[in-house]
């Protein structure tokens, strides 16, 4: 069986003065697939598949992108924002790209809702929205995703695999040695599944007892032919919303190294070889994947039982070898201290839970702390148990930056547990990470999400940000989507300067 790959959408030729554009429709509705092991299950997907299908656009294109929500009403909801609620309307998230946020653009605070009960007896049409992200002509090649991102709906849909990739191509994919190699999507969902469906977020105990399902582009431990010598690109990407993957690729009795030339999205200096690689729930990385011993390997992740994906090293060998490249296109710029707008105005971010302080079936409070914290209730009380601390409010900005400005921020957990992971992702820039643990890297790395473990004491990273081009307002939020549902989530302003 050939190792699968989701439908692809490519750029239409613009004509005169039109631009190349990507136009698709994304049909959400409750669709049975078959998930190996668990049978036919029931749930919400794109078009019908787990994962929908890869956009692939260039820079100066534009992505039109047509939305039908033919899901059922949505079940009353009388509880607050931080509650999981309107499980049948969804958006769009054009993860880890740098374009507006705004609009009808990569606008993570509009809804996509179904039809009402009074519509569907009135025999009323399914609802169509639309998106339309126009892709900078100097936005960085490399691999980037989407996925639904309405506050209290998040976690129950990509729970059930609603998830795509987007390719932006452009210079890296010219490298000669890049441009020879095979470009393999490797999308791994993380399901959760009972008794043939995806259970309903109706407590903050939701998912115990559900062992999440990993697929592989829709399959359970899909295998992939490589023949020794040959290279093979592998863009792959954690459309996980629970796990870190830690990831490895070894045999019985050999690995297969990983060359990676990207992280989320954004080419690397040079090459860098690797045993393992890890992504936090929202990461990729492009990696070269070279055959070399003939036999059977393993794609393989800390903590997962099983394998994600099995690699078969055989056939012809290619002779000789296919090279790796020595030299790649820059991705982006560094920044350093010296670009800070002002050194002495960092901001620091804390993730921070109290667990088992509110009544109901939601005890515990998931909280974003430090520069520009959501205010208490009541700031007298006892600031474990208030409702609003550190909480995403839509009504209250937590962050305002300025277009042109580069700024210093320290993000922090105080998780004691490894396990408890808080991936930081902000929306619309990349940041570039300097430190790590305290640590200063060498190279620094730019990142859209990057993951924060729990220890003792939790990780913590310091990265430089420049905000540029695009004004409005979005969001800033751990990428463990069920704590991003209860309020781990803070609004972004991006003002001119």
């Amino acid at each position: 069986m050939p190792f699968p790959q989701p439908a692809v959408a490519r750029s239409r030729p613009g004509h005169g003065p039109t631009v190349p554009s990507v136009e698709q429709t994304l049909d959400v509705r409750f669709t049975e697939v078959t998930v190996p092991g668990h049978g036919r299950i029931t749930t919400r997907a794109y078009n019908g598949a787990i994962p929908g299908p890869t956009l692939r656009v260039r820079g100066g294109g534009v992505l039109r992108l047509t939305h039908v929500n033919g899901l059922p009403p949505n079940p009353p909801h009388d509880g607050g924002h931080n509650i999981p609620h309107h499980p049948n309307s969804f958006n769009l998230h054009t993860h880890g790209m740098h374009v507006s946020p705004s609009g009808h653009a990569d606008n993570v605070l509009r809804e996509f809702a179904p039809r009402t009960a009074r519509q569907v007896a009135a025999g009323g049409p399914e609802p169509r929205y639309t998106t339309t992200v126009h892709v900078p002509a100097g936005h960085p090649a490399g691999t980037y995703w989407y996925h639904p991102h309405l506050h209290g709906s998040t976690a129950e849909q990509i729970a059930g695999g609603m998830a795509g990739v987007i390719i932006v191509e452009g210079d890296v994919d010219e490298v000669p040695e890049i441009k020879a190699a095979a470009d393999i999507v490797v999308c791994i969902s993380e399901l959760k599944v009972k008794d043939g469906k995806v259970p309903a977020f109706t407590s903050g105990n939701w998912m115990t007892g559900v062992p999440s399902v990993f697929t592989v582009n829709g399959a359970v431990n899909p295998t992939l032919q490589l023949r020794p010598g040959a290279v093979q690109r592998w863009r792959l990407v954690a459309a996980t919303a629970f796990t870190s993957l830690r990831l490895e690729v070894a045999g019985s009795r050999a690995r297969l190294p990983m060359h990676q030339i990207a992280q989320d999205g954004i080419t690397f200096p040079r090459t860098v070889t690797l045993d393992r690689l890890e992504l936090a729930m929202g990461n990729r990385a492009d990696v070269l994947i070279r055959g070399g011993t003939p036999g059977r390997y393993e794609l393989r992740a800390d903590g997962v039982s099983g394998a994600l994906m099995t690699i078969e090293v055989a056939g012809e060998p290619v002779v000789p070898p296919m090279a790796l490249p020595t030299a790649l296109p820059p991705g982006r710029p560094f920044l350093n201290e010296q670009d800070l707008t002002d050194p002495g105005a960092d901001r620091k971010v804390l993730f921070h839970a109290d667990q088992g302080v509110f009544p109901g079936t939601f005890p515990n409070a998931f909280r974003i702390l430090g520069t520009g914290a959501t205010p208490p209730a009541g700031p007298d009380a006892d600031l474990t148990r208030d409702p609003a601390y550190g909480l995403f409010d839509p009504g209250y900005v937590n962050h305002t930056l300025r277009l042109g400005t580069v700024e210093r921020w320290t993000v922090r957990t105080d998780e004691t547990l490894p396990p408890h992971n808080h991936p930081f992702h902000l929306h619309t820039n990349p940041f570039l990470v300097t430190h790590r643990n305290g640590r200063r890297l060498d190279p620094p790395v730019w990142h859209d999400t990057v993951g924060l473990a729990g220890g003792t004491p939790g990780d913590s990273v310091t990265f430089l940000a420049r905000y540029e081009d695009f004004i409005g307002r979005t969001i800033a939020h751990c990428h463990q989507f069920h704590h991003e549902d209860l309020g781990m989530m803070q609004t972004i302003d991006y003002v001119k300067r």
